[in-house]
């Protein structure tokens, strides 16, 4: 058996960068610590620290077993705040991650079954795609909202489902979307400001080749990666934009925002990630169940 003692000293080794100043926040001997990071090492067959300067680095063996711990010991922080929340049981807690570009009105729509919930404590973080899914392999988030699927990695343990597959409509304020634009739909977007969202997100391409089919040359005067956003500044008089059908009913609750036509063809999906752990929150299970009917 592993000791996690040991291992727990190495850890604080490492990010406090010395043995010294690893003593002084443990309170303990200089010498009590190293013998204990040797006995780890013994227990391994590799070394896993050496020195480097006034302090120690670590060697690849080191990187492996550091990698690890800081797993282990990130998680065992969670502890103290779930069990209080589990036998207070007046705490639901669902942290969400949503990857940057993901329709924030589409995931507000996917979200909404469990808004409900008595004593909710609903915890989005919005991130890089690839930060996400690190912090959901940590067990630091529930469920992650992407418009991709997770990449094949095995060492991540983690599942994807793709839950919204929504046509996309084009919106815009009423001083724009008038009778003769929807008439002339959708050659009339030449002549109107255009919103889109930006480059890095998986919607964007899809709409670009959308243009191209329909010989349009829009004039893009905002891109935006928050969905929500960009409704907001299009209510406001600044443009027409596009948004996914799954999430148009909250856009239909801003005054004077409208829909212009549809855009044929063009879909935006939403893949909802699970880690292991997070495939049996009862929450994350009714969203997921809310979604697929």
């Amino acid at each position: 058996m592993l000791n996690y003692r040991h291992l727990y000293y190495f850890w604080v080794v490492t990010k406090e960068g010395g043995f010294a100043r690893a003593a002084a926040r443990l309170d303990m001997a200089i010498q009590t610590i190293s013998a204990q990071v040797r006995q780890l090492e013994k227990a391994l067959g590799h070394q896993l620290l050496k020195p480097a300067g006034r302090g120690v680095a670590m060697t690849e063996a080191g990187q492996a077993a550091f990698a690890r711990a800081e797993e282990i010991f990130q998680l065992g922080q969670l502890i103290p705040e779930e069990v209080r929340e589990a036998t207070s049981g007046k705490i639901a807690r669902l942290a969400v991650g949503l990857s940057d570009g993901t329709s924030k009105l589409a995931a507000h729509a996917l979200l909404a079954p469990v808004l409900g919930t008595p004593a909710l404590r609903l915890l989005c973080h919005e991130g890089e795609f690839e930060q996400l899914l690190g912090e959901l392999a940590m067990h630091h988030l529930d469920l992650v909202l992407a418009g991709q699927p997770a990449p094949h990695n095995p060492n991540l343990r983690l599942a994807s489902e793709r839950l919204v597959e929504s046509p996309v409509d084009w919106y815009g304020p009423a001083a724009l979307v008038q009778k003769s634009a929807v008439a002339g739909f959708p050659q009339s977007l030449d002549r109107l400001p255009i919103l889109l969202p930006t480059g890095h997100t998986a919607l964007r391409p899809r709409l670009e080749r959308w243009f191209d089919a329909q010989g349009l040359r829009p004039n893009i005067v905002g891109e935006f990666e928050d969905s929500a956003l960009m409704a907001v500044f299009a209510a406001r008089g600044l443009g027409v934009f596009p948004v996914s059908r799954f999430g148009a009913a909250d856009v239909a609750l801003m005054r004077g925002v409208r829909r212009l036509g549809p855009c044929d063809g063009v879909q935006e999906e939403i893949h909802a990630i699970r880690s292991r752990r997070g495939q049996h929150h009862p929450l994350v299970l009714q969203v997921m169940a809310a979604a697929r009917r």
